[in-house]
């Protein structure tokens, strides 16, 4: 994803976490950025979401039911210790619809 590999100043910054719904509903936010200092895993993601919202136990739940997209690019049921979330990135978190 780094189009100049050799640079170390492009590391840091920040991934975008945008909640849908009931997670919106249960985060009292539509989206907030998480600070960090390079690449990290979606499970390292959502445990920094989680830690911005220690206080609500139904965002926890919630958040634990979502469907992930990194970018453009849905999760699925891939490892999410597995899936690399790159500074800048956006992580989106939608429940479960109900509907058609």
């Amino acid at each position: 994803m780094d189009a100049h590999p050799g640079r170390t100043d492009s590391t840091a910054g920040h991934v975008r976490l945008r909640y849908w719904a009931s997670a919106r509903d249960a985060a009292g936010v539509a989206e907030e950025d998480l600070e960090v200092v390079g690449p990290l895993s979606l499970a390292d993601v959502r445990a920094a979401a989680r830690a911005l919202h220690a206080g609500s136990a139904r965002f926890a739940a919630v958040l634990d039911s979502c469907s992930v997209l990194v970018g453009d690019r849905p999760v699925a049921s891939a490892d999410p210790a597995a899936v690399r979330v790159e500074p800048g990135d956006t992580v989106e978190f939608l429940p479960p619809f109900a509907g058609g």
